[in-house]
Formats: structure tokens, sequence, C-alpha cells
């Protein structure tokens, strides 16, 4: 049987993005069919690389010195080891952008310009580029010439504010999201502009320049929270799990734990006050609405909670599953892993890699890009540093006693 054609099959991205904003966009292009030839320093390569532990592990069990860290977001790629801060380096890199469709660069504003890799540069030599930069804080505003990390961001644009439980509350304080959000959000932002672009490109022929930043995508993903302060010039507060906006909507205490009500119409409401034997709370004037839950919500959830400790998860969740009320465990993310809906959908996927360095094969999680006649192509293990870096070299036209020069000069 055939493989089904990708959707971005012949598409060429040279990526000459670190860390995880800018692997995370061109994993998602490699993950529906583009060939990204991700380019790295030899020697060290991406600072993932070397971002734990935790660490791979060998064929027998014993940690390596590469990190799982980097295999989130570059397989489907093939890793090319080149310097560019040599003028070999650089004539490569530039001929290699000659012949792409996009670059995915997130290197600090103007860092790019001293190698002549900016975009002005190679969009002079290749009118059809597609030029996306990721950087903290954008090419323009005073803040252009900072450093920005996602950390920072959900600080600075107020994440970390409505994040974790209200200051005098055991625990309470600011946290910080357990995934770096901003960054993967703005690659998703970032791959989808990439995407609109090349349509744009279909139509007149020409690429052009797209500017992702941190600080907007941190700013633009604050969503309901960011429209409730502009709209009321009220600023929204730490709640913990609990919504600011639905009631009951929020963990609750189990005989065995905890579960998770996501309550979010009065249908749903009244069938759960039956199921859970209090039909009389659906009738409660105070009860009656949602902005009414919201309101009484001191006296609803106490009321609740003495309930929801009366049985185990598991017996709730199987009391709720077939009267359609929104209810399922907290699960750590083993637990999650092993779901048999996780399972079902094939969300863990194995890669093997011949890259002569012990490890085997690799797994991770598979593309949420469900495409019926163009899915997904899971093609590569993510890469040994340098392991494409001849292949690569030899499809620009590279003899092989070019290449092996390259690399006795250090470029390679």
């Amino acid at each position: 049987m055939s493989t089904p054609p990708a959707a971005l099959d012949g598409i060429q991205v040279l990526d000459l993005s670190r860390v995880l904003a800018g692997p995370w966009c061109t994993q998602i292009l490699a993950d529906l069919g583009a060939d990204v030839v991700k380019i790295e320093r030899p020697g060290t390569g991406d600072d993932t690389r070397t971002w734990g532990p935790p660490f791979l592990k060998d064929a027998q069990g014993r940690d390596t010195a590469q990190s799982t860290y980097f295999t989130a977001c570059n397989r489907n790629k093939r890793s090319v080891t080149i310097d560019m801060a040599t003028p070999g380096g650089q004539a490569l890199l530039q001929k290699m952008a000659a012949q792409a469709d996009v670059v995915v660069e997130n290197f600090k504003t103007g860092g790019l310009k001293q190698y002549g890799l900016d975009h002005e540069t190679l969009r002079a030599k290749n009118p059809r580029l597609i030029y996306c930069s990721v950087t903290g804080f954008g090419h323009d505003g005073p803040y252009a010439e900072r450093a920005g990390y996602d950390l920072m961001i959900q600080a600075m644009t107020g994440m970390m504010s409505i994040t974790g439980r209200p200051d005098g509350e055991p625990g309470g304080g600011p946290l910080r999201v357990g995934v770096a959000l901003t960054d993967l959000f703005t690659g998703c932002y970032a791959s989808t502009a990439i995407l609109a672009a090349l349509r744009v490109r279909e139509q007149t022929g020409q690429g052009q320049h797209i500017d992702m930043a941190l600080l907007d995508v941190g700013m633009a993903i604050l969503a309901n929270q960011a429209s409730a302060f502009l709209n009321t010039g009220q600023a929204p507060q730490r709640q913990g799990n609990t919504h600011p906006s639905l009631a009951p909507y929020q963990d609750f205490p189990t005989q065995d734990g905890a579960m998770l009500l996501a309550i979010g119409n009065n249908g749903q409401f009244a069938r759960f006050c039956e199921a859970a034997g209090r039909p009389e709370w659906a009738q409660d004037e105070r009860f009656a609405s949602n902005t009414l839950r919201v309101k009484h919500r001191d006296a609803l959830i106490p009321a609740m909670e003495a309930v929801t400790r009366t049985r185990t998860t598991a017996e709730w969740i199987a009391l709720l599953e077939d009267k359609a009320v929104p209810c399922g465990p907290i699960n750590d993310i083993g637990q999650a892993f092993g779901d048999a809906q996780v399972k079902a959908r094939g969300l863990a996927v194995t890669l093997p890699r011949e890259a002569g360095d012990g490890i085997a094969a690799i797994t991770g999680v598979a593309s949420p890009l469900r495409l019926q006649a163009t899915p997904p192509v899971l093609r590569r293990a993510p890469p040994a540093l340098g392991q494409h870096t001849d292949e690569v070299l030899a499809e620009l036209g590279l003899s092989a006693h070019e290449i092996a020069a390259l690399r006795g000069d250090g470029v390679l």
C-alpha cells in the first residue's frame, strides 16, 4: 500500500532555531511533510541536547549524555553541523537558503546580520523565501534588543498572576505553568503564520518576513482573562483550580483522592444533582443559573465537597459517564499515557534511530493534527548531532572531498 502524500511535501525548511519555540514550529512543519534541515553548532549542537536529567538510555539501560528534552521538539528533522561564524559556513548557509522555501531563526534582533543570514540579505537572493524570526519582544519597541525566555514572559504578561492558589491560602502565590506555555504557543502561531505566507506566495510569487514575539503570544493567550480586564478594568486574580466565570468547574475531593468536574451549563448541573442524590440543589434559587452559582460559590462548593467525598473517583466517573456530565480523574503523566483513550488514539509513538550512538529508538507524543487525506508522517526519530551532515551537503552538490575539506577546516 502506497504512503499517502503529506500536506507539505516538497517544502524545504532551513531551521536555524534552537531551544523550544522555533524547534516546536519546525517540528509541526516536519510532521506535515516538510523537509526540515536543522543547523547546529559543531561539537555542541542545540542547547537543549544537554538539558538534563533526564537523559536518553542506551541499549543497556544506562544514561547517555543526550537529554530527553531535545527529543520533544526535533523529530522528523535532519541535523547538519555548520559553524556560521566561519566564512565557509556562511557561504554554505546562504546557498541552502537560496534553495529553501522557509527559514526559521530565533536569534536576537540583528544577530544574524553579521553572518549575512538576516532577512534582507537572504530575501534579496531568494525573493520567494519566507523568513520567520522568533524573538522575545519583537523587532521594534524599547525591549527589542532584550533576550526573552518563557518564564520571564509568563511573569511579565500576568500569566503567573492568574496561576496558582490565592494569597493567604496554603501554597498561595504566583506559579508558572508546568510547561513552557508561551514557547509552545509561539511555535504553533509561527507555523500557522508560515502556512498563511505559503498560501500568499502561491498568489504573488513573493515571500515575506514574519516577526513572532513571545511577548505578543503571551498576551494573546491570556484570552478571556485579558478580555475581562480590558473591558472592566479589573485585573483577574489567582483562584486555584476554580474558574472565574463558571461554577462548579474545578477539582473536588473523593473518597480516595480527587476528581475534576467541568460543569458548563444548567442541564449538566441538574443531571449531576440528580445522580448525586441532591436534586433539590438544581431547584435552589441560589443555584438556578451559572451566574448565580458563581455568585453563591461559597455555599455551593462546600455542600458538593461533602457529597463527593462519599464515593471513589472511579465510582463518580462511572456514575456520571452516561449522563453527559464532564467528570474525570486528575492523572499524573504516567497515568495519562496508561489511559485507554490515549492508547486507542496511539498518542505514544516509538521511532527507530540508526545513528551509531547506542540509542536504538526514541518515543514521543504523536502529532495531534489528524488530517484524513494528508496525515502527518513520522519518518525520522530526533537526530543525533550532525547525523545528516554529509547527506544534506551531498544533495547541495558538494563532493565527498569538499565535505572532508570543510570538516578539516572546522566549518562542519
